[in-house]
């Protein structure tokens, strides 16, 4: 009689999974062990399905591969298939993370409301590099001294170490997509550099 159940399956694709990760990132079981302290022999059990995956073993590869534990472990979600985003409210502002990576470049989707008077902008600073392309209304950009209106389908990419600010150019709500990553960690997106002088409007 066979006694194997759904988890018996997930655990026995954990070692084909951790082997694909490691042969696309390029990586070594040598360099592996180097880098996660776990040694060659153990690593290598543990992709041939000798060695049973154990959350000791699991966690390093998770952050050595930058991916998700679950995703790492490759567990099938339960209920409901679709995704269910939770959106954040800062500064009057709605953020609808698109991504889960804990490390990494972040994809958010951003709503600023509509009002019928937009504050004076408030500019801030923090470590980062950031991306956006506005999807519905007009954004105003405010990056150090340059102060920028940028219409639907237009990008702007700037190091948020910069002093800037981001709102309604014209009091309407505005929709844009934003990829955010930490200091020294771009988008591979170059926004267009022809269009900047028209883009730029000083107040």
């Amino acid at each position: 009689m066979d006694h194997r159940t759904d988890d018996d399956d997930v655990l026995d694709a954990v070692g084909p999974r951790l082997r694909a990760i490691r042969r696309d990132r390029g990586i070594t079981l040598a360099g592996l062990a180097a880098t996660t302290g776990v040694t060659e022999s153990t690593l290598s059990r543990l992709e041939s399905g000798q060695r049973r995956p154990s959350l000791e073993l699991l966690l390093p590869l998770a952050r050595i591969y930058d991916v998700p534990l679950d995703d790492l472990v490759g567990a099938a979600r339960t209920g409901d298939p679709r995704i269910h985003l939770k959106p954040l409210s800062r500064f009057g502002m709605t953020f609808v993370p698109l991504s889960r990576r804990p490390g990494g470049v972040h994809a958010f989707k951003m709503i600023i409301p509509a009002q019928p008077e937009p504050p004076a902008p408030t500019l801030r600073t923090h470590e980062g590099f950031e991306w956006l392309y506005v999807l519905n209304g007009r954004l105003r950009l405010v990056l150090g001294e340059r102060d920028l209106t940028l219409p639907p389908g237009e990008a702007a990419e700037f190091d948020t170490s910069l002093p800037h600010w981001l709102g309604s150019a014209d009091g309407g709500a505005v929709e844009l997509l934003i990829l955010f990553g930490l200091q020294g960690v771009r988008a591979h997106v170059r926004a267009e550099t022809h269009r900047s002088s028209r883009a730029g409007n000083q107040r």
